[in-house]
């Protein structure tokens, strides 16, 4: 076993709070399937356990792909790995390829879809294609090996990881994209894992959502909105006014004279497309849908003041497209099959958000066959592991018959439905992390149901009217 050296320090989260933890890295190849592969150095923030007698460390597993779990140590989820450390030691990994583990190139491609032109989705598609080819170039330039970053290689580092912290066993603990590699952890290391515990899950062939359970999903948000009369009275259908917003700015799109990042004027065009995606991130909770739903409303009266201050914050007007190599390379390598990917096109022709969820796949489908896993790795894992599913009933991402589907062959499973909440669901309720020891202790959960609270919904009154000057 080589030396591991401790380095402490005082890790601070963004609202101040502190804890002793310690600098942790290990080398793993890029691609293990080359004797000559380049090292890449992973790094993370290992926070020691509370108790005296500590269980298998715990490894938190970013969602994304591309987040850092060590940042998200530093935001709204910190109480929460400071929970978890009764436990044992709770290890905050940057996966390859992202946060303090990242030693790639950011890529901006020549070729990029123009903000101020009309284009359709499939022109669109195209244009983003030719980037990712030109970056792909760019990185291999630069001796970047994108058959490295894939879930595969990330679960063989788990394992390294465990090695090098001298553990027989892991608990893994993730979200979202995280737990797509717990969940191919679980197929190929289920021996060597001591407990999953997962929420927002996202299964081995979910890459790539079925645009028909996102439109399931607005019907569960309608439910919702109705349960407060003024909201129901403002939004009496949720999907025919996405539906109306889309279809007029599909007849006639609207340019928005927004500020780039220097201040100069910019033009951006907003196409139906461009709302489409702006709504697929948004939904992931309840509180980006009710902002959502407060600019489909402006939007649907001719009031498009809301999405430009949106727009103008989001997508950075004027700035050249960016392409990162992990992210790009994990969900295409993750990649969808045949039969899946004719599923999604089809529902995609009338569904509220088409294909435009998880772009760019399916738009980057067989751009790049050298990277794809293929269908043996999108086979659900079959597992002894004890595991805890945490769903969410207002999840705008990944959805709960997904989330089934995705653990079907876990025979140690325990699933604990949170009412009203979303995407990131581990902060929605003090109760989540009551839940969560629970299973750690080994105990039988108090409840397969959890009710967090719900956004209004309802729009803001009108402001006052300014008093007369004097």
């Amino acid at each position: 076993m080589p030396k591991v050296t401790v380095q402490t320090f005082l890790f601070k989260s963004v609202d101040g709070q502190t804890t002793e933890a310690i600098h942790g890295s290990l080398q793993v190849p890029e691609n293990r399937s080359d004797p000559h592969s380049r090292m890449l150095t992973l790094r993370y923030v290992r926070f020691p356990a509370t108790t005296n007698k500590p269980g298998a460390p715990i490894v938190y597993l970013a969602g994304g792909p591309g987040g850092s779990g060590i940042e998200t140590a530093k935001h709204r989820r910190f109480p929460l790995f400071m929970a978890m450390r009764q436990f044992g030691d709770v290890i905050a990994l940057d996966q390859r390829g992202t946060g303090a583990s990242d030693d790639t190139p950011v890529c901006e491609p020549s070729k990029t879809p123009p903000e101020s032109e009309a284009l359709t989705d499939q022109a669109f598609a195209a244009a983003y294609r030719a980037a990712a080819v030109e970056c792909a170039a760019f990185w291999k330039a630069r001796g970047i090996d994108l058959r490295g970053y894939n879930t595969n290689e990330s679960v063989r580092d788990l394992d390294a990881l465990r090695r090098h912290l001298g553990a027989g066993k892991i608990t893994l603990w993730g979200i979202s994209y995280g737990t797509h590699l717990a969940l191919a952890a679980l197929k190929q290391m289920s021996p060597r894992l001591d407990r999953v515990v997962i929420a927002s899950a996202e299964g081995l062939d979910q890459t790539v959502k079925l645009p028909a359970r996102t439109d399931a999903y607005f019907d569960r948000l309608q439910a919702a909105v109705d349960t407060n009369p003024e909201a129901r009275a403002a939004y009496p259908d949720i999907k025919a006014l996405i539906a109306r917003v889309h279809g007029a700015l599909q007849s006639r799109p609207i340019m928005l004279h927004l500020k780039d990042a220097s201040g100069r004027d910019t033009d951006v065009l907003l196409q139906r497309r461009t709302l489409q995606m702006i709504e697929a991130g948004a939904i992931s909770d309840p509180e980006g849908a009710q902002q959502m739903l407060a600019v489909y409303r402006a939007a649907d009266v001719g009031d498009y003041q809301p999405i430009a201050g949106i727009v103008q914050k989001y997508f950075s007007p004027g700035a050249p497209l960016k392409m990162q190599a992990m992210p790009l390379a994990m969900d295409v390598a993750s990649g969808i099959d045949d039969r899946r990917l004719a599923l999604v096109e089809r529902q995609a022709s009338t569904a509220l958000l088409g294909d435009l969820l998880n772009f760019p796949m399916p738009q980057l489908s067989g751009v790049f066959p050298q990277l794809d896993l293929g269908d043996a790795f999108r086979k659900a894992p079959v597992s002894h592991v004890p595991t805890l599913l945490l769903s969410g009933t207002l999840d705008g991402r990944t959805y709960p018959e997904s989330h089934r589907e995705a653990t079907a062959g876990l025979d140690h499973l325990q699933t604990i439905t949170v009412v009203n909440a979303g995407h990131n669901l581990f902060m929605a309720t003090p109760e989540v992390t009551a839940a969560i020891e629970r299973f750690m202790r080994g105990e039988p959960a108090a409840s397969t149901r959890i009710v967090a609270p719900l956004p209004a919904f309802a729009p803001a009154p009108p402001a006052p009217p300014a008093p007369p000057k004097a």
